[in-house]
């Protein structure tokens, strides 16, 4: 029987890290930040939510327990991706 070599991951998205500021994503080779601080839709959520990570395409990130989904692109460049937000009326 042989035995393969650790360390080489075989999913496209996992999160190995959540820490009171953020998470971290590995992605392929990648490793993001994600802080709260950006991206406060996660603030609240449980670490199995965050978890619970889905790369339905390379560019797209997709967590089905909060249905949020955010383009790779808005983690690592968050400042060119401004966050918008209305009052309720």
């Amino acid at each position: 029987m042989n035995v393969a070599t650790a360390g080489k991951r075989t999913s496209g998205v996992e999160v190995p890290n959540v820490s009171p500021h953020g998470f971290w994503l590995l992605l392929g080779e990648e490793e993001l930040f994600v802080p709260f601080s950006a991206f406060p839709w996660f603030k609240d959520a449980t670490i199995a939510q965050i978890t619970n990570v889905q790369l339905p395409s390379i560019r797209h990130l997709y967590w089905p327990d909060l249905d949020i989904d955010l383009a790779v692109e808005s983690i690592r460049n968050p400042e060119a991706f401004p966050l918008v937000s209305r009052p309720v009326t």
